[in-house]
């Protein structure tokens, strides 16, 4: 498993000996979750936060086969804020696994239910490009607007989530509304 980790260190320097305690930490996943592909821990120091408390943060994200869960903490020290994030991390574990027992109804996997690979084009003609700061990249995974809504959850993404929605046959943007409720953004090709 700790061929397939990943530590990174932004603006702050990943010494050898928090690399084996990170090490070591990340290695218990395996105990939670077997299914772990790849897991990549951001470590960093942030001059300009507002509290002292927030300086160090601590960023995992673990990918496997039909999931990604990513979980941030900020502390005072970069070993309070790892251990957050893992502890957080072990909690999305649990979730996830609990979800996996209710299953999908069907009887099909995730990957099953779609096809195998879909491919999202945007195109637009702007007097002035914007300028793009950041580009990501991520495997759109088939799956049912109520496990969509799960995925949100387990990544923490408060706004928006991007899946393939196998009910429509199409990418689908699910996102979250002032009142707390969620809305989904089905696109149609003209």
């Amino acid at each position: 498993m700790t061929e397939n980790l990943e530590i990174f260190g932004r603006e702050f320097e990943v010494t050898d000996h928090l690399r084996d305690y990170v090490t070591k930490k990340v290695a218990k996943l395996d105990r939670h979750l077997d299914a772990i592909e790849q897991i990549r821990v951001d470590l960093g120091f942030v001059k300009a936060a507002r509290s002292a408390a927030d300086r160090y943060v601590a960023q995992m994200t673990v990918t496997g086969k039909g999931f990604i869960l990513r979980s941030e903490e900020r502390s005072d020290d970069i070993r309070t804020a790892m251990d957050a994030a893992l502890e957080k991390l072990s909690r999305q574990i649990d979730r996830l696994k609990n979800k996996r027992k209710r299953g999908r109804g069907d009887g099909k996997s995730a990957a099953e239910a779609g096809p195998d690979e879909t491919v999202l084009e945007i195109e637009g003609e702007v007097e002035e490009p914007p300028m793009i700061v950041r580009r990501k990249m991520f495997d759109l995974i088939p799956m049912a607007e109520e496990e969509a809504i799960e995925q949100m959850k387990l990544l923490g993404h408060d706004n928006f989530f991007v899946f393939y929605n196998v009910k429509a046959s199409a990418v689908c943007v699910l996102y979250r509304r002032r009142d707390g409720t969620y809305g989904l953004i089905e696109p149609r090709i003209r």
